[in-house]
């Protein structure tokens, strides 16, 4: 069902108004946090910047009318040309659904199957063997595993399988100015700036469209707004899309090369991903250990300080490293992991421990490193240390 953003001003900033009427503002989170997205194939939300400052919500067609001044004045774009993209665009009830339920919320136990099976294995190891070459000049170039590429795309949208059937002009004006509330005061400054981020990337679009040439009005994707095989949002696309194989042009729809290259440059340059460096690894927990709450995700603690927590790998790490605990819950009790700097390149791409371990998991079941299908197993908890 949709409803086309021509309906009589009345109606529609009703709505608009019942979804937000039970909104308060609320403290701010934490500056790096970022709108969690909603699980693939095809809903991911790489490449997005810090939230904004969330936005005195206003009906649509004030909304609208400073929507189109500002993103003409930032992108020197024809605000008349604005305004008739906008006029083919629609709040859809269906995109409003999908947003308000994102699988990250599920515990690790029913998130991982939704991704590690052996379909998706056998899929990412054909997929690796026919792109290989493409692949290993990525790889070299970025220092990104070759098999870490397949898995974002595979996890992302089942190796192109499903890039996503919404308009990403819908999706964008839908989250722009009908972003879903859930009438929760602990949650509205939130809500507000997931609105405001999603205006800001419906903005980044048209300038995309500028720069490309691409019709903006005929792009397909997620129900986050998000595009091609590794589901890039407007502002990732911008900043991070490159030519991969010198043909003049950043095409993340149909050509692998500027794919697998835009892939591994997002991860070197946003996530900071550290050639040949470790991802995670299983650790023990001692039963007086201190986890880090809230969980940080940044791997700043040293093997010295997660010792003294009560953390210590199962395998070896080598010196220097540093890491933080990522604990999940498994489908025999609390797992628990170290999660170094290429760990947290991972959340960079979907900030979700879940997401940043089943690519990891998948990953390194497609380049055979692993059992399958990794069985998940219980923490290993042991006497503290004296």
């Amino acid at each position: 069902m949709t409803r086309r953003h021509t309906l009589r001003s009345a109606v529609i900033s009703a709505l608009l108004f019942a979804l937000a009427g039970c909104a308060t503002q609320a403290s701010a989170p934490a500056p790096q946090q970022t709108p969690a997205k909603p699980a693939a194939p095809a809903t991911s939300v790489p490449g997005t910047p810090a939230l904004p400052e969330p936005h005195e919500r206003k009906a649509l067609p004030e909304a609208r009318a400073a929507f189109v001044r500002d993103t003409a004045a930032q992108y020197g774009i024809d605000p008349a040309y604005i305004e008739s993209v906008l006029d083919r665009a629609e709040i859809r009830d269906s995109i409003i659904a999908a947003m308000s339920r994102p699988a990250e919320a599920k515990p690790w136990r029913d998130y991982r199957p939704i991704f590690i099976t052996q379909s998706r294995i056998d899929g990412g190891r054909a997929f690796l063997a026919e792109h290989r070459a493409q692949l290993d000049r990525a790889q070299a170039q970025y220092g990104v595993p070759a098999e870490v590429i397949v898995s974002i795309i595979g996890v992302e949208t089942n190796f192109g399988k499903n890039t996503g059937s919404y308009p990403v002009l819908d999706a964008l004006y839908t989250l722009a100015f009908a972003y879903p509330r859930t009438g929760d005061p602990a949650k509205a400054d939130r809500e507000n700036r997931r609105e405001a981020f999603f205006r800001g990337e419906l903005g980044q679009l048209f300038a995309l469209g500028k720069e490309t040439g691409l019709d903006i009005t005929t792009l397909k994707g997620s129900y986050a707004g998000a595009m091609g095989w590794g589901q890039f949002m407007p502002s990732s696309y911008r900043e991070f899309a490159v030519d991969g194989n010198g043909d003049g042009k950043r095409d993340l729809f149909n050509n692998l090369d500027d794919v697998f290259a835009s892939i591994a440059n997002y991860f070197a340059k946003k996530g900071g991903w550290v050639r040949g460096g470790p991802v995670t690894v299983r650790a023990n927990a001692t039963v007086d250990a201190k986890p880090i709450d809230p969980e940080n995700l940044d791997p700043v603690y040293s093997m010295d300080d997660l010792a003294a927590r009560g953390f210590r790998p199962l395998t070896p790490v080598s010196p220097g490293q540093t890491a933080t605990v990522v604990k999940l819950d498994g489908v025999d009790g609390q797992e628990y992991w170290f999660g170094f700097r290429n760990y947290y390149a991972i959340t960079r791409y979907n900030i979700s421990k879940h997401y940043a371990m089943a690519v990891f998991q998948l990953s390194e079941l497609i380049a055979g490193r692993a059992n399958e299908p990794v069985a998940a197993t219980a923490a290993v908890v042991v006497p503290p240390s004296p």
